[in-house]
């Protein structure tokens, strides 16, 4: 059993982690930037370490800092939350190498499925449905061109390394292909380092279905049915629910067993989110996530886990708490994330909170490290609190949300709390009817800027 662990995040991330080990009597370590000294999870730890200056690059980035802080306390595990080092190979061997213990998958499994192409090689020899597209790196425009021929436009350019919409440009005629191709590379290296790309047929009004899945290392693994993650803007999820408002039992048994059955094969341990594309019925791979995610409240509130308190448990060896018979829905939860940004460009806007009120009420949930006073750094992402509701049913959960939201005040800086309340009025999120280009198509109507 774990004495004492590092949470190698901050924000309301390493708040989540620090309540469920407290909760395990498990004492936490936070780190932190001196930007963060006043950080609400260096507040909440039982010890705190500041390693290094403000810039990430300096601070939550540097592995030789995040190994000193935890051999100064004794730490015996690191946390990673998510972003950061949480999807870093090279930190998790470092970690492995000092004899600490890293609570997520192994180094082998994030290199995986960190490369997108030899993720989606793995993934089509496990069984996982994936989108039709080239094998392997694309090297030339003459090769681009062929597969976008023989796939049929539209087709999307990725980036073999990319993440977060960075290197992704869709060629809708083959006329597009050479503009698509060449600014997909370059952005990829920039971006990335490396500028090599793959060829996807690109889907026209797919939802974004994640599966959240769970393995103890050992060649067991369960999943956690789906979250609907279409709203999107930028590639930038932010409203996700859970349920999907489209998916059928019969639809999450099937992709369900077959991810489970994928992440077992492979003994991966602890959460991971297999991404697919939906359309039609079918499901089509695009990335697997090897660590938490922002949005996973939402799979913790239909299914009564902690996804967080199993992650520590199967580090330390114990197996997991629940089998697949065991986790069966229960109601409907939906996620907004709060940023601190300004309308209607999403501007980041850091700065001061003068006053801050979190919601409350049965079903009810909010992930924040705000308070009166907090001053939102300029350095960091613009995420500053996540509101979760849940109900019985999805109406009765759409009608929490905008009780919530309601109650919920972030004066001192702009914030996207205005979006949610204009987006609730709209009868396609009303009825779920939307997808992953909704949004964008919304945001050129309803908030020109």
């Amino acid at each position: 059993m774990f004495d004492k662990i590092l949470i190698a995040n901050r924000g309301e991330i390493a708040l989540r982690v620090i309540r469920a080990a407290r909760e395990m009597g498990i004492k936490s370590v936070a780190v932190h930037s001196t930007a963060d000294a006043d950080a609400m999870h260096v507040r909440m730890a039982d010890e705190a370490v500041c390693i290094g200056p403000p810039p990430s690059t300096d601070s939550y980035l540097s592995i030789p800092a995040i190994i000193s802080a935890c051999e100064i306390t004794g730490a015996q595990a690191i946390h990673p939350g998510y972003g950061f080092l949480s999807e870093n190979a090279n930190f998790v061997q470092i970690v492995e190498d000092h004899g600490i213990t890293f609570i997520g998958p192994t180094a082998e499994h994030i290199r995986m499925m960190g490369d997108k192409i030899t993720a989606k090689d793995t993934m089509k020899a496990l069984g996982v449905p994936c989108v039709p597209g080239s094998d392997g790196g694309v090297p030339t425009l003459d090769d681009a061109k062929r597969i976008g021929a023989e796939i049929g436009y539209p087709v999307i350019v990725k980036a073999t390394a990319g993440g977060g919409g960075r290197g992704m440009k869709v060629a809708l005629t083959a006329a597009e292909m050479e503009s698509a191709f060449m600014t997909a590379r370059s952005e990829s290296k920039a971006a990335f380092g490396n500028d090599e790309v793959y060829i996807e047929k690109y889907l026209t009004t797919p939802r974004h279905i994640e599966i959240q899945v769970f393995g103890d290392g050992k060649g067991r693994a369960v999943h956690l049915g789906e979250r609907d993650c279409s709203l999107q803007r930028r590639h930038q999820k932010v409203f996700e629910e859970a349920p999907g408002p489209v998916i059928t039992p019969e639809e999450r048994a099937r992709i369900g067993k077959v991810c489970a059955d994928a992440v077992a094969k492979i003994n991966y341990i602890g959460a991971g989110t297999i991404e697919f594309l939906y359309e039609k019925g079918e499901f089509y791979f695009i990335e697997m996530n090897t660590r938490l995610q922002v949005e996973h409240p939402v799979t913790e509130a239909i299914f009564g886990v902690d996804l967080v308190r199993e992650q520590i448990r199967v580090a330390e060896g114990l197996p997991m708490s629940f089998t697949q018979e065991d986790l069966t829905i229960n109601g409907h939860a939906i996620e907004v994330r709060i940023n601190a940004e300004k309308l209607p460009n999403f501007a980041p806007c850091p700065g001061r909170i003068t006053q801050y009120h979190a919601p409350g009420g049965l079903g009810v949930r909010i992930d924040s490290a705000l308070y009166d006073g907090y001053r939102i750094p300029p350095y960091y992402d613009s995420l500053i609190g996540k509101l979760i509701v849940h109900g019985r049913d999805r109406p009765e959960a759409l009608a929490r949300l905008a009780r919530a939201l309601g109650e919920l005040i972030v004066d001192g800086v702009d914030t996207t709390i205005p979006l949610f309340h204009a987006l609730l009025q709209e009868e396609d999120v009303q009825t779920g009817n939307y997808n992953i280009h909704w949004l964008e198509h919304w945001l050129k109507t309803h908030l020109p800027a």
